[in-house]
């Protein structure tokens, strides 16, 4: 934990986020107070970790053209959301622009320090509840293509549901990490989810609606 960039045009919100991340160990912690300034940043300093709010200098969402453009240029730096948007189409909106996870500005620290530590690790992160309200969004089980995939496919869903990052999810299911990869971009065809988020809610679906437990899911 060497970089962490957060973006807010909220002081009080930077000195809180800032206080739990230098207890958890982050050696440097870089803020900024707009859309512009935390761009530039990002391409100044190569953060490991951003954390952006939604609603920046008066734009209700302007935090996610944000997340779009640091997404184009980096692909794999882990991007949470912390907003106070409750809204499941705004989170899924936050996903479909490319943000690992999302976390409510109502959370405790702990809970902000969970997502934090979540999405550094290359897990998607949302907590229980927004979790099933989003993939209630989508389109019910009994008229999608489940019925269609393998007992494994099935069990990588559930284990994609549950929050479990690809090393993870092969050394559960005793394969290699580039078999898990390719798993998921046959399941994406399958399904017809665009990207990695979107069979993320996919899979969270399929077990809320009974094909196993979402308790403390952590997408």
């Amino acid at each position: 934990m060497n970089r962490v960039l957060l973006v807010d045009d909220h002081p009080i919100v930077l000195q809180g986020c800032r206080r739990v991340l230098e207890d958890a160990g982050v050696r440097e912690v870089l803020e900024a107070g707009s859309a512009i300034s935390g761009y530039r940043q990002f391409l100044r300093s190569r953060p490991d970790t951003v954390i952006v709010d939604l609603a920046l200098n008066g734009n209700r969402l302007g935090g996610l053209d944000l997340i779009r453009r640091m997404r184009r240029h980096d692909s794999r730096v882990p991007i949470l959301v912390l907003s106070m948007h409750t809204d499941p189409h705004i989170v899924s909106r936050a996903l479909e622009s490319g943000a690992t996870g999302y976390v409510l500005k109502e959370a405790g620290p702990r809970d902000l320090l969970a997502a934090f530590q979540s999405v550094r690790a290359g897990k998607p992160y949302l907590n229980h509840e927004i979790a099933v309200q989003v993939a209630m969004l989508g389109p019910r089980r009994d008229a999608g293509p489940y019925g269609n995939l393998s007992p494994r496919e099935l069990q990588l869903l559930t284990l994609l549901a549950e929050g479990k990052a690809y090393g993870e999810i092969a050394t559960e299911l005793n394969v290699s990490y580039k078999t898990v990869a390719n798993s998921c971009s046959l399941l994406k065809e399958k399904l017809g989810a665009r990207n990695l988020p979107e069979l993320i809610r996919m899979a969270i679906q399929y077990v809320s609606n009974g094909a196993g437990e979402t308790a403390n899911v952590r997408v």
